[in-house]
């Protein structure tokens, strides 16, 4: 046998995995595989025990999604027909109490429907009416508790909360709610009513720099906007 040449002694079914500078690593895929049967062996029970359990978690969730959540939602945009007329009239007390046809009102549908994107809505509603009512404490509990998406809802969340921390004379905090109001999303028409909020309670506080800049950006970005159009006053009184 020639110097230098090595006979291959690799079996059917290996790998070689060697490298120029060292020595050949066999890797046995028939003994893989057997490992891989024995330690399946040894932990059958384990393994199908997880599974099974993703299964039930998956099934669980489905059968609450469209067993459960779904004719929920349903009942409850039945329910809120009533009270939302209500409070389309500016009767707070009714629209969340009592809407009266047998319907519910904002509160017990809250109660009951809570887990549905109707039963959150539905905090807002309340928040609304108890803030309308002056019930500020239960208009801030239902606003914090509501769960604002899209491009007004938090808007409207935020500056609600500003409006109940002013009123409750929570001043550093409702001015931090405006804040977020005016950043979370932008708005041509909201924006510059909490921006113009903001500026007349920083204003009340003495912080005539923070009013200025306020009154400024309404100036300067929404200038066509009901707050807009008579800004000019404001921005020379605080100069």
């Amino acid at each position: 046998m020639a110097k230098g040449y090595r006979q291959s002694t690799q079996r059917k079914g290996s790998v070689n995995t060697s490298t120029s500078g060292g020595d050949d690593t066999i890797i046995d895929i028939a003994e893989v595989k057997h490992q891989a049967e024995n330690y399946y062996d040894k932990h059958k029970m384990l393994i199908l025990g997880v599974l099974g359990g993703l299964a039930l978690v998956l099934g669980g969730y489905i059968a609450y999604k469209y067993l459960y959540i779904e004719p929920q939602q349903k009942e409850a945009l039945e329910q809120m027909y009533q009270a939302e007329m209500m409070f389309e009239k500016d009767s707070f007390d009714l629209a969340l109490n009592n809407p009266g046809g047998g319907f519910s009102g904002f509160k017990d549908i809250v109660e009951n429907f809570g887990a549905t994107p109707a039963g959150n809505l539905a905090r807002y509603y309340a928040g609304m009416c108890n803030l309308n009512m002056g019930n500020m404490p239960e208009a801030k509990a239902y606003f914090e508790e509501f769960k604002a998406s899209g491009e007004v809802m938090p808007i409207l969340k935020n500056g609600a909360l500003g409006d109940i921390s002013a009123d409750l004379a929570e001043f550093g905090a409702a001015i931090s709610y405006y804040e977020k109001a005016i950043s979370v999303r932008k708005n041509d028409f909201l924006t510059p009513v909490y921006l113009k909020k903001m500026g007349v309670l920083k204003e009340q506080q003495g912080d005539k720099a923070g009013a200025l800049k306020a009154y400024t950006e309404i100036k300067e970005n929404y200038p066509n906007s009901p707050d807009g159009s008579n800004i000019d006053r404001f921005i020379i009184r605080v100069k």
